[in-house]
């Protein structure tokens, strides 16, 4: 019985270990479907997942929820907060509820785009956790400004939020909302439509600030199934570039399935008291068939 208790008080602490390890990380938010092709005037789901493609780690608050859009041929819906429910669709531990879900109604054939836009939220935290932070989502060039400034030992507060979009196929007709833009402060703007490429294409993607392109922006991209991290702890993605000039960057369509792209535009700020940093946060999700 010794053992036993021994084994369960073991497995509690690496569990504790996760956990503390994981809250000193940030969550990338994606919109994920099942599938991302959809039969025309039916009910759908869209699932906020909040942690990594694969896995959410808590719902969001409704509160937090500035915009939530859903663009179709038949025009803009703002869907309900009745809309949402919280799930345990993916389970990080057990008996969660760790991901809200949205249904929403399709309409007639076309391409759509579903976003929501969060509300910034202010953290400080230590010198080790933020670096570990940097690390860990790959925000590598605001490692080496705090090294540059001798601000790698400094703890940091920072203002964050995060702004998502799907892009979903009802039907076999394309439609133009996938050039739709939601106006979010970050947003990833398709330059053609994804449902019209095939495995081996390629997808450019502007990213705008305010809706002005940014050059030179680190951009990840990634497929399901395929995510992990290094020894450092950094994400492992299929693909890392950067924005041009045009603030354009090009996305090999490798492989067939769910893809989403993703990046965070942090920068230095003094516009608010104690703050260090402003973060905002943009993913685009898809599927290649």
């Amino acid at each position: 019985m010794r053992i036993g208790r021994i084994a369960v008080t073991l497995a509690t602490l690496a569990v504790l270990t996760v956990v503390i390890v994981t809250a000193a990380r940030a969550h990338t938010l994606f919109l994920k479907l099942d599938s991302f092709f959809l039969e025309p005037n039916s009910t759908a789901t869209v699932a906020l997942i909040n942690g990594d493609f694969d896995n959410s780690e808590n719902a969001i608050a409704r509160d937090r929820m500035l915009d939530v859009s859903v663009v179709g041929p038949e025009g803009v819906v703002h869907p309900p907060e009745s809309a949402w429910r919280d799930s345990a669709v993916f389970h990080w531990s057990p008996d969660s509820v760790d991901t809200a879900v949205l249904t929403f109604e399709t309409g007639g054939p076309g391409t759509y785009v579903i976003g929501v836009s969060t509300a910034a939220r202010v953290i400080t935290l230590s010198a080790e956790d933020f670096n570990e932070y940097l690390v860990h989502d790959g925000i590598t060039d605001v490692i080496k400004e705090r090294a540059a400034a001798g601000k790698t030992n400094d703890e940091a507060t920072e203002r964050y939020s995060k702004h998502v979009k799907a892009l979903v196929q009802v039907g076999d007709a394309r439609s133009g909302q996938w050039a739709h833009q939601l106006g979010y402060p970050v947003e990833f703007m398709p330059l053609s439509n994804p449902y019209e490429l095939r495995r081996g294409d390629e997808l450019q993607v502007r990213f705008l600030r305010a809706g002005r392109p940014v050059a030179n922006q680190l951009v990840y991209a990634n497929y399901e199934d395929h995510h992990g991290h290094d020894a450092a702890g950094e994400h492992v993605e299929a693909v890392t570039t950067r924005t041009g000039a045009d603030g354009v960057a090009t996305i090999p369509l490798r492989r067939t399935g769910r893809w989403y792209v993703r990046t965070i535009h942090m920068v230095e700020t003094t516009d608010e008291a104690g703050v260090d940093y402003e973060s905002n946060w943009a993913t685009l999700t898809f599927q290649v068939r």
